[in-house]
């Protein structure tokens, strides 16, 4: 992911949260393996492939759909090629997505130092599904109700294979594909130090690290471990006038004066306070009110810990879509996908994709009403909720996590809240968890 100094322009794609390498051709070169291995070793569907395969070939519209997605793909350079290069063959219908889409259900995201270019893909459908989602047939299909029920049931499945012990191969030292590897666990503790320490990942980690894998018994286990508690300290404990990093993350965005409906499809992504709290009766007051939104590092910490001291007043899952793009991060035979797509479609995933609200009533009552959304991007579906509504909780406790990987999230504000002192978005490392985030005047 650092070998970015002669890369191609056409190839050079920033990827929020490191999910997807900088290099493209590092990402091609990966979902290029996956397919020469799947050609070669053909091999029965899993159950929820063949149900997949059902409704496709089963419905018309999503026939249609499906195919016409694929005949979009521009018939250029670089996508006319398999991601290997000239002379291969390349994912171009619905059958061979499929087999694809078997094989990743029973492998695991993994760290790969075999080549330069090849770092980590933490999003392996989200590669496989890279060129079809920029198509016109693309957003029709991935904004498809049934298509994300069915999308569901696949990421599901999967998430029932990283929970196993079969999904800790990635975690062997001894492999090149280990998360533990020297690379990889450089980079996992220079992630965890933001920048100012020099902490080792044991004394950052509750892991053991004399137990084969640091003692974490699947990819799960791993990817949603804790901070030993002295690592992330709560910022100012007894002051209820700050409020605490909710996830470690980077700064997207902080809007102030939302409206209550936008266009959030349009470049910009303006909020749209109804959309983004699922039409609940509670949205209206945050109309007018302030919005902070921060991503998720692939490589960092993926547990949500309450901002403010007070009591749960409503928690739940919103189901949503899962690889839905908006439509000006499209390609054309004239006209290239969006290089920034990811970056600038944050705020559109905080209207149409899976999500996790969950309503504060402060104890402090210059905040009063706030509002925290966990917000699910790909294969980063599963929004887990460990609060219940009635519970009071403290400043810095943990409310939940995104199992298998990171997204985004949001921080909603009241109108007429004078919260201040939010980070400037894009910034070099993240933000821990539980520090200081903003202040809100009394």
């Amino acid at each position: 992911m650092k070998h970015e100094k002669n890369i191609p322009k056409e190839h050079h794609i920033h990827r929020t949260g490191e999910w997807l390498p900088h290099d493209h051709r590092a990402h091609q070169e990966w979902l290029g393996g996956v397919i020469d291995h799947v050609d070669k070793n053909p091999k029965k569907l899993h159950p929820v492939v063949e149900e997949f395969k059902d409704l496709i070939e089963n419905n018309t519209r999503i026939w249609l759909l499906f195919s016409s997605m694929f005949e979009q793909i521009p018939g250029k350079e670089p996508y006319s090629n398999n991601p290997q290069g000239k002379g291969h063959p390349t994912v171009r219908d619905h059958i061979h997505m499929l087999q694809v889409i078997n094989h990743i259900l029973t492998t695991a995201p993994s760290w790969n130092d075999k080549s330069e270019r090849v770092g980590l893909v933490g999003l392996p459908f989200n590669a496989l599904f890279d060129w079809p989602m920029g198509t016109k047939s693309g957003f029709a299909v991935f904004l498809d109700p049934e298509v994300n029920k069915m999308l569901k049931k696949i990421l599901n499945a999967w998430g029932d294979f990283l929970k196993s012990e079969d999904s800790a191969y990635v975690l062997d030292k001894d492999s090149k594909c280990s998360w533990f590897s020297e690379h990889g666990h450089d980079e996992l503790q220079h992630v965890a130090n933001v920048g100012k320490t020099n902490k080792k990942f044991e004394e950052l980690f509750q892991c053991d690290p004399s137990a084969p894998r640091m003692g974490y018994k699947s990819w799960d286990h791993f990817f949603t471990r804790l901070f030993r508690e002295e690592a992330r300290p709560v910022a100012s404990p007894d002051d209820d006038n700050v409020i605490a990093n909710a996830c470690e993350s980077k700064t997207y965005n902080v809007a102030r004066d939302v409206k209550k409906r936008d266009k959030f499809w349009l470049k910009g992504n303006p909020y749209s306070v109804y959309d983004m709290l699922a039409q609940d009766p509670l949205s209206d007051q945050f109309v007018g009110g302030t919005i902070y939104q921060a991503f998720l590092s692939a490589l960092s910490y993926h547990r949500w810990h309450a901002p403010v001291s007070g009591k749960v007043v409503k928690a739940y899952v919103v189901d949503g879509t899962y690889y839905s793009e908006p439509q000006f991060a499209d390609f054309t035979e004239d006209h290239a996908a969006d290089p920034q797509g990811q970056t600038t479609s944050q705020g559109y995933l905080t209207a149409t994709a899976t999500r996790a609200i969950i309503y504060f009533q402060a104890d402090n009552p210059a905040i009063g009403l706030m509002a925290f959304l966990g917000v699910g991007m790909c294969e980063v579906s599963t929004c887990d909720i460990t609060v219940k509504e009635g519970e009071h909780v403290k400043k810095g406790d943990q409310i939940g996590m995104f199992h298998f990987g990171g997204s985004t999230h949001c921080l909603m504000f009241r109108k007429g809240v004078q919260v201040e002192g939010f980070p400037d978005p894009q910034p070099e490392h993240n933000i821990p968890v539980r520090s200081e985030i903003a202040r809100v005047k009394s």
